[in-house]
């Protein structure tokens, strides 16, 4: 009709407006929390993935944890005797002196905390050697904090034995986890910078 305007459910400038006011800060939004959310789901799923493995198979089955719990005992055992404590240790039992010894059963061994640890790494961005190496790395180190915790509950059984209980319960539990813990925060910081991500601006 003459002198009768065609009407736009969104006219160019609004348009331009919109995306010039939601553009770049909204675009870095969008990459965070699609970042935040593929993270989230990989470590759930691979969570759930080392679950079934280990909870379901290699826990009950059992040849793993007591190959690595052996293990733990033996060198335990060792460096109290370099520092001359009266040291029994016999399979997966360990004792100073006339105490009542710790037994490592199944699921002390750490494995199910270096599963956890592994499926962090692997599911945050980074390039796939210094992953592979932080991994062996973390591992090493993560065993070697189960065996200093394995001594300082031996020596606390000693000398301590009213504390025994709290310390295994909570202060070595505690440190283990965050030992667990700072290694994430070391590959949170050092995998982005691997693998040249950037979140946002």
């Amino acid at each position: 009709m003459p002198g009768h305007k065609k009407l736009s459910f969104l006219p160019v400038p609004i348009l331009r407006d919109y995306r010039g006011r939601d553009g770049p800060e909204g675009g870095s939004m969008q990459i965070l929390k699609s970042e935040i959310g593929s993270f989230i789901l990989k470590v759930i799923a691979i969570y759930l993935c080392w679950y079934l493995v280990y909870e379901l198979w290699l826990l009950p089955e059992g040849s793993l944890d007591e190959w690595l719990t052996r293990n733990i005992i033996t060198v335990s055992s060792s460096i109290l005797n370099i520092f001359e404590f009266d040291v029994y240790a016999n399979g997966r039992f360990i004792r100073i002196g006339e105490t009542a010894g710790i037994l490592l059963v199944n699921g002390c061994s750490g494995i199910s905390a270096m599963g956890l640890f592994v499926g962090f790494v692997i599911a945050y961005p980074g390039e796939w050697l210094p992953r592979i190496l932080y991994i062996i790395t973390g591992i090493g180190i993560i065993y070697l904090v189960n065996i200093i915790r394995i001594i300082a509950l031996a020596i606390t059984q000693e000398f301590w034995p009213a504390i025994f209980d709290f310390t295994h319960d909570y202060s070595t539990t505690a440190i283990f986890y965050l030992v667990i813990f700072g290694l994430w925060m070391i590959w949170a910081n050092q995998g982005t910078k691997n693998s040249g991500l950037r979140l946002a601006d």
